[in-house]
């Protein structure tokens, strides 16, 4: 098989993706979602995913939004940690690692009711709609071959 950009071959199918990124966005700032936990959860699944070119995007995008590189440093290890990620944020990470490994992931009865909890109805459907969109776009970028290479 050869190396295909699926993104330029098939651009009308892109530009539905990008239209789904922009509702879901404007959905979740809707519903309280604050942009650097948006920021979190797409690189919490970029990291599960191993897409290198979506990481360094949402890597500076978080920063720039001033995200700590103290946090970003232990996100992938988020469980260990104490007091760096607050109620709200371990729901979404809850939600976003369980999208991203959906087939061999189960939420059990007491993380449900944590996460509901924390987020409102509206919350959890959102992080869950960004949880999906960056899962096929880390899907897009690999399976493409997009570029990673240093600024």
């Amino acid at each position: 098989m050869s190396q295909v950009n699926i993104t330029k071959s098939q651009p009308a199918s892109y530009q539905a993706m990008l239209a789904l990124h922009q509702v879901s966005s404007t959905a979740a700032g809707d519903a309280g979602i604050s942009p650097k936990l948006v920021e979190l959860i797409k690189i919490r699944a970029s990291q599960i995913n191993g897409c290198a070119y979506c990481l360094r995007m949402h890597v500076a995008d978080a920063v720039k939004l001033g995200e700590t590189t103290d946090r970003l440093a232990v996100l992938s290890a988020w469980r260990e940690t104490t007091g760096y990620f607050d109620d709200a944020e371990i729901a979404a990470l809850e939600i976003t690692e369980y999208v991203t490994e959906i087939a061999t992931t189960e939420l059990s009865e007491d993380i449900r009711a944590r996460i509901g909890s924390a987020l409102s109805e509206e919350q959890i459907a959102a992080v869950h709609w960004l949880a999906i969109v960056i899962n096929a776009f880390n899907r897009i970028a690999i399976s493409s071959h997009y570029s990673v290479a240093p600024a």
